[in-house]
């Protein structure tokens, strides 16, 4: 492998591709959301889904570098880092995060250009300080144990029903419960993460919510984040009956249960990690199509 292809890898081993689904969910909920009143529109879709895509790849560069200048990562369980493996300069991490903080602001302001929601520019800016000041800046609150209610505000409720807000241009109560389901599981994958870090960030101070409950707590936590969605999809199955499928998610979430239960050593929670994220996915893909397809 040449040295250039070599670096390629790492970059994109770094943009955490893992993590996209989680960037991916609500917005395909959302789309379903505005399908069901026949609001869809391919275009405001896709620019909704590159403003996540990027964001996501932006934060993960932005706490790459963060954590990494801290020693965060140092002795962390899990995929490589950039910045904590010294394998990238620590600046050019960091530009990587704001070029792609840069490519979800101009994703937005095509958005708003084109729908003329002027107010969705404080909430865009809102949504990229939110990213960097999880584990960036002086006092991040991701060490203050406040990143699962983060998670859950922006890969939940914001990006669900923005992306149907901008096509159906009222509220919306799908999206509503939709992005709640959505920020569970995007809560949920955090949830396990942390999980999996709790001794090494307990060792640098990095508080985090499993890091203050304790991992009994976080797993009880985890769990009921997991299991919720499965909740909110109980009405959905009557309503809008090709829903239903959506309940397969249960063969990942069914043994991600079983893994951060029985689990002895942090490495076991990487596979609960990936069923967690992938259910994440399924659940939207499946909940989204399942609305639209009741009315087509």
């Amino acid at each position: 492998m040449t040295k250039k292809a070599n670096g390629l890898k790492l970059w994109v081993e770094g943009a955490r591709l893992r993590t996209l689904p989680l960037a991916i969910a609500p917005i395909a909920i959302g789309a379903g959301a505005a399908a069901v009143v026949d609001k869809f529109n391919l275009g405001l879709t896709l620019l909704a889904l590159s403003v996540a895509l990027f964001l996501q790849i932006g934060v993960n560069y932005a706490n790459d570098y963060s954590d990494g200048i801290r020693g965060t990562d140092e002795h962390r369980v899990g995929p490589l880092r950039l910045t904590g493996s010294k394998s990238v300069k620590p600046q050019a991490v960091k530009f990587a995060a704001f070029a792609f903080f840069g490519l979800a602001a101009v994703a937005g302001l095509a958005i708003v250009l084109l729908t003329q929601l002027w107010w969705f520019i404080p909430v865009g800016i809102t949504s990229i300080v939110a990213a960097w000041f999880y584990t960036g800046g002086k006092s991040p609150y991701g060490y203050s144990g406040l990143g699962e209610i983060a998670v859950f505000i922006f890969f939940g409720w914001v990006a669900t029903y923005g992306t149907a807000f901008i096509q159906i241009g009222a509220f919306d109560m799908n999206a509503i419960l939709g992005g709640t389901a959505a920020g569970f599981f995007a809560s949920a994958v955090l949830m396990v993460n942390n999980i999996r870090d709790i001794e090494t960030d307990a060792k640098v101070g990095k508080r985090t919510l499993a890091v203050k409950v304790g991992k009994k707590w976080a797993k009880a936590i985890y769990f009921a984040m997991l299991w919720l969605p499965m909740v909110i999809l109980v009405p959905y199955s009557f309503i809008y009956p090709y829903t239903f499928f959506a309940w397969a998610v249960i063969f990942l979430i069914g043994p991600a249960t079983l893994i951060v239960q029985m689990a002895k050593t942090p490495k076991e929670l990487i596979l609960a990690l990936k069923l967690t994220s992938f259910a994440a996915l399924l659940y939207a893909l499946l909940l989204g199509w399942g609305m639209a397809a009741t009315f087509i």
